[in-house]
């Protein structure tokens, strides 16, 4: 008794340590927010802002676009997590219910290709939206976050159709149902919950991108949240902290918050793979 309860005091312990080093970046920027420029130069900082003020948020819609790059940052993120969802959907189910090679072979590619690094996509994604005139356009990063939230998109979305009983499906079949209908009217009602998940992972994904937005987009008017972040570094690399803290902490928020809504359904997503009918 005494060792199991030293064991799960120990859990307990190591888990609070853990949320503590999650939590101190996040909580930081909230202070320096909230801090007007004496207190940021001062020698001894503290946590809880002594003259707390609003001025850094004022100046950091001053100073840059922040409502324009956040319709932009929106935009992308929900088209990227619409088409990704439409496209994953039929594909997740004809992967895990047909067996065969070419079921595999699309399996590993999946696995596969989310080890490839950033570098190594952004050539060949860049040649191909310049073919098409897409450079410095939202729906070309639309593109990009397609193509890379879809691997992932795929695999959630699979697990959560292996864990749909398969006698549903036959019982449909009997009833003269084909394969389209069956999983428009059968299969796609149950699959809501992963569906809603996989979209809000999507937009989570694309909402917090920065290197393909960096690359891919050119002016100011068509950049997204992330990248309008780093204008507020100079030339020289000296920050304006106070302004981009604050507007750091607004970008941050709507990902915080979808994911806290989510992370239930992402978690269920992750396991029904593991779970045969």
């Amino acid at each position: 008794m005494k060792t199991s309860t030293g064991a799960r005091v120990g859990q307990y312990a190591a888990l609070l340590a853990y949320l503590v080093f999650l939590a101190f970046p996040f909580l930081w920027l909230i202070s320096i927010a909230f801090k007007p420029p004496r207190e940021l130069a001062s020698l001894h900082p503290t946590w809880i802002p002594e003259h707390p003020t609003l001025d850094n948020f004022r100046h950091a819609f001053d100073e840059q676009p922040l409502l324009r790059a956040g319709l932009n940052s929106l935009l992308a993120a929900l088209g990227a997590a619409v088409i990704a969802v439409l496209i994953a959907t039929p594909m997740a189910y004809v992967m895990a219910r047909r067996r065969g090679r070419l079921t595999k072979a699309a399996t590993g590619w999946v696995v596969v290709s989310q080890a490839f690094p950033f570098v190594l996509l952004i050539i060949p994604l860049f040649l191909v939206l310049k073919n098409l005139g897409l450079i410095n356009s939202v729906p070309g990063l639309v593109m990009v976050y397609v193509v890379w939230s879809l691997p992932f998109a795929l695999w959630m979305l699979a697990g959560y159709v292996r864990a749909v009983p398969r006698e549903l499906e036959e019982a449909a079949a009997v009833d003269g149902a084909g394969r389209l209908r069956t999983l428009v009217s059968v299969t796609a009602p149950l699959l809501a919950p992963g569906i809603v998940a996989t979209a809000l992972f999507a937009f989570i994904t694309a909402w917090n991108e920065f290197f393909f937005a960096l690359v891919l987009l050119k002016t100011p008017e068509k950049q997204t949240l992330p990248v309008i972040l780093t204008h507020f570094i100079g030339a020289e690399g000296v920050a304006d902290l106070g302004p981009l803290a604050a507007a750091a902490f607004l970008a941050t928020l709507p990902s915080l918050l979808v994911f806290a809504l989510i992370q239930r359904r992402i978690t269920g997503g992750m396991l029904a793979g593991a779970v045969k009918s």
